[in-house]
């Protein structure tokens, strides 16, 4: 499951293997913290017209029991990210990270490090600042919506400059963490759930193929409770002025990283609701029953989609071609909506993801090595991978969701040459 599969094949015993800017600022800062040098870095600004705002809100499950914690009930963190009348000043941006959550994904015991390879106490995750207006009121319109599930192990903030752009171009975007999996999610009461894959490391005998399928089932249904949640939201108190309002829930399209592209996939088989679906780099196929031997192939995969759905994948050893990925090749053989599959030339799993803007930032800062680099986002200039993500993408859901082709997925693009194109 890519970088997202990668945390885990460190984590879950190498294994996982098998799942699979434009505008950016060049500038970057350090800042002395507790005598300590804190590397710090920027997000790409958004390209579309609109300011953004987001909120975030915890959920409850009380029909359901979290899979990885017996006896309690499920509860999720989701941020929404839109549109807003209302630019966010220098003071006024939201962090990228909660101070809890930034701290914890930094430490020995988050999962930037085993991710990708980030050095423990060195980064400011939290002074990182989005672009986007907290508890903003939203601008007046209804607006198609898009999920953002992100890979196995990262933070919902991990596509945040995908995100943003979505946002700015005039779309209501959710992304979701998946509790107990992500590598911390903190609650609104000061809980920080940590992910409980690093305490699976050394346990005798065990099935990393079970690990992954209750892992992606819970992801499923963590997608489908918050459709179900988007659809109530107008009885909710304390949202932003005309958020509610502002959902179009007759179009909604989802997104996903890794296993989050393989929850976009998978949940879009299985919930008419979701229009259409984009597997950023995530693998749909993995360790069969024993957790060991054989190669599992979900529904999704062995029954096709009937709606338009769009593989983008990287230049990493198990990625590339639908031809080459046996979950891929599959849902390609046995689908008859709309599907194409592109790759980034020159770019690594990381690169569909804020990996690709940060890390080369940090990396000049010393958080993390060259090498350790090229294999998390590979050697194309991280201002065209950014660019290529988000007119890919964006296209892709300008054209299922409003109706408007720029017919950049009909074919091979003169304007982007590193895009191998196959339909």
């Amino acid at each position: 499951m890519g970088s997202g599969g990668r945390a885990l094949a460190a984590v879950l015993l190498a294994a996982t293997a098998v799942l699979g800017a434009v505008g950016a600022p060049a500038a970057v800062a350090v800042e002395e913290r507790g005598g300590g040098q804190q590397a710090r870095a920027w997000l790409p600004e958004p390209t579309g017209p609109y300011p953004i705002g987001t909120t975030a809100l915890h959920l409850t499950d009380l029909a359901r029991e979290d899979p990885w914690q017996p006896g309690q009930r499920r509860e999720l963190m989701i941020s929404l990210w839109y549109p807003t009348s209302r630019p966010a000043g220098p003071a006024d941006r939201a962090p990228y990270m909660e101070p809890a959550a930034g701290a914890h994904f930094d430490s020995a015991e988050g999962l930037a490090r085993v991710n990708y390879g980030t050095e423990s106490g060195r980064t400011d995750w939290s002074g990182i600042r989005t672009h986007a207006r907290r508890d903003a009121p939203a601008l007046p319109g209804r607006r198609p919506v898009v999920l953002y599930s992100p890979g196995l192990g990262d933070p919902r903030t991990w596509g945040t400059a995908l995100v943003e752009d979505l946002a700015s171009r005039g779309y209501v975007v959710v992304t979701v963490d998946h509790t107990w999996e992500a590598s911390e999610v903190a609650f609104p009461d000061g809980k920080l759930a940590a992910s409980v894959f690093p305490g699976m490391l050394g346990q005798p005998d065990l099935d990393i193929g079970a690990v992954l399928r209750k892992s992606l089932a819970a992801r499923v249904d963590d997608t489908r409770f918050v459709l179900d949640q988007l659809a109530g939201l107008g009885t909710r108190k304390g949202l932003p002025g005309g958020l509610a309002g502002a959902l179009d829930l007759d179009r909604i399209g989802m997104v996903g990283h890794s296993a989050g592209g393989f929850t976009a996939l998978q949940t879009m088989h299985d919930d008419p609701r979701i229009a259409a679906g984009i597997n950023l780099d995530g693998q749909l196929h993995f360790p069969g029953p024993d957790g060991h031997t054989g190669v599992f192939l979900p529904s999704v995969a062995e029954e096709g989609l009937d709606r338009p759905f769009l593989l983008m994948g990287s230049g990493s050893d198990d990625s590339g071609s639908y031809r080459q990925q046996p979950g891929w090749n599959a849902l390609w053989q046995h689908s008859t909506g709309w599907h194409a599959d592109v790759t980034l030339t020159g770019s690594r799993h990381g690169s569909y993801t804020d990996a690709q803007t940060l890390l080369p930032q940090l990396a000049r800062q010393g958080a993390l090595t060259a090498d350790r680099l090229r294999d998390d986002v590979g050697d194309i200039r991280p201002g065209r991978a950014e660019f290529a993500t988000r007119s890919y993408v964006a296209s892709f859901f300008d054209r299922w969701l409003r109706g408007h082709d720029d017919q950049l997925l009909d074919g091979p693009s003169p304007r982007f040459p590193e895009m191998a194109y196959e339909r």
